[in-house]
């Protein structure tokens, strides 16, 4: 609604700031409303249609593209700047995930972490044009800035790519379980494979993941990699590339619900199919800054509807125990390395 805004001025001219209408102007709920809209999936061109009608003789404003979209922007910018320098530092985490989604030419990493009750949070989104050590780096050396804890013991989830991997532990050094996606790898090796082995090497895949322990199951994965090596060398390759890492949470004798979770990016994939869903309603993008500004909208509106990870409350403890005991023996492993 238009409203008639009251002026006042003091006896010699000067114009009078009514404190009442600072305070209703400040209040402004339009900006929250416009958001809100744009999430559910309304256009700017059709946000007029989306309200309430108000009667014939009140008139309106702000309801055109242009305001819409100037609400829009300030509105999400703002959230940008709050979500991009929260504290990190009262966090208690024992996981961080880490992937990326492509959006036209650029590549958005965002952070996902797990604290110790199961809760998932939101740490980082960090643009970049290329999914590298570089950029990845950069996100994880801004986590600690902000108070993300990288010298203790940390579960680090990551996709296939050697490049995080890299990154993980420039920043945590020996402090970082790297554990890479299994998913991830079997989809890496199944795309080196014609079609009428697929199936086989799919099952035997699972088999070894399945495994009840880490020294089977990585027995079984050396099989399947001497069995390809011959007639399919490249998909032997991806195999053997980080085997030992697809096999980290194993080691740490987790409950298998808690185990299946921590072995994929499958917590984080949920939440870049938020921001997938989000930015295929943008038919044209001005730059970085604003797909940056729509991923942060993206994954601040799915971390409203957040749920705590499957097999946290019988898991997560064990895991919390499991990054202590590695805490307490790394000193060791770098005295007897030194030593030698």
């Amino acid at each position: 609604m238009q409203v008639r805004r009251p002026r006042a001025r003091t006896l010699d001219g000067h114009e009078v700031q009514l404190p009442s209408w600072t305070t209703f102007g400040a209040e402004d709920p339009l900006h929250e409303r416009a958001v809100e809209q744009m999430l559910v999936g309304v256009s700017t061109r059709r946000y007029a249609r989306s309200l309430e009608q108000l009667p014939a003789d009140l008139p309106s404003r702000g309801t055109s593209r242009s305001a819409v979209s100037r609400r829009f922007v300030a509105a999400t910018e703002r959230q940008m700047a709050e979500w991009l320098g929260r504290d990190l530092g009262t966090l208690d985490l024992g996981v961080v995930m880490i992937d990326g989604v492509h959006i036209e030419e650029h590549v958005l990493l965002v952070a996902l972490g797990i604290d110790a009750d199961g809760k998932k949070h939101v740490l980082g989104v960090r643009e970049g044009a290329t999914e590298n050590a570089a950029a990845c780096t950069a996100l994880l050396a801004d986590l600690r800035e902000r108070g993300l804890r990288t010298d203790r013991p940390t579960l680090v989830v990551i996709d296939g790519s050697k490049a995080l991997a890299k990154a993980v532990r420039n920043v945590f050094g020996e402090s970082a379980i790297v554990q890479r996606c299994q998913a991830h790898k079997m989809r890496n090796v199944l795309d080196q494979l014609p079609d009428e082995m697929k199936p086989s090497v799919r099952q035997a895949l699972r088999d070894a993941y399945a495994a009840s322990d880490a020294d089977r199951a990585r027995t079984m994965l050396a099989n399947l990699v001497r069995r390809l090596r011959n007639d399919h060398p490249g998909a032997a390759s991806s195999l053997e590339e980080g085997l030992d890492e697809t096999l980290a949470v194993k080691r740490l004798r987790l409950p298998k619900k808690l185990e299946r979770q921590l072995s994929t990016t499958n917590a984080i994939e949920n939440l870049m199919g938020s921001v997938r869903q989000l930015s295929r309603r943008v038919k044209r993008w001005r730059g970085g800054k604003m797909i940056l500004r729509w991923t942060v909208t993206a994954v601040a509106d799915a971390a409203t509807r957040f749920r705590r990870i499957m097999g946290a409350r019988e898991g997560m403890t064990q895991l919390m125990r499991a990054l202590t005991r590695h805490e307490n023996s790394t000193p060791a492993v770098a005295t007897r390395t030194k030593a030698a």
